[in-house]
């Protein structure tokens, strides 16, 4: 494991934390939107997240105390693999007045539960909190090493 693995990681993992509470903010706004450009309403959108190298944190592990491991190289964090479209559909909800209603007065609504979506905000905003931790403890211990050497 290299000297600064440790903080590509816990970058990788804040950008991808960062991406995902830009999606859920994006879900939360377009919570009301009934006509998209498409046409219909707005699709709730997820982020779908795979982990770079390696397979496993046993052979991460296993990598990093020098022991022999068949998966290769040492995990290298997280990356987007994809935003993708939540296929459930949304609730309908009676509005004769709206222009999108349809012939019986519901309207189709965005398939997104606020309260899931702000649940998932604060599980972003923590994890990202966490990998802001893992990177200031890699610094403070680089600083520690350095000042060991002097």
């Amino acid at each position: 494991m290299g000297f600064f693995d440790a903080m590509d990681i816990a970058g990788s993992g804040m950008s991808a934390q960062r991406l995902r509470m830009d999606i859920t903010s994006e879900n939360l706004a377009n919570a009301q939107t009934t006509r998209t450009a498409t046409g219909g309403p707005y699709q709730r959108q997820e982020v779908v997240l795979s982990q770079i190298g390696g397979s496993g944190f046993g052979s991460t592990l296993a990598g990093a105390l020098g022991a022999s491991s068949s998966s290769g190289p040492v995990s290298g964090g997280v990356q987007v693999s994809a935003i993708v479209g939540d296929p459930t559909a949304g609730q309908l909800v009676y509005d004769p007045g709206s222009p999108d209603a349809n012939a019986k007065g519901y309207v189709q609504m965005p398939n997104i539960n606020t309260v899931s979506e702000m649940t998932d905000l604060i599980d972003e905003s923590t994890s990202y909190q966490a990998d802001v931790t893992a990177m200031q403890t890699a610094k403070s211990m680089f600083t520690s090493s350095l000042q060991v050497l002097r």
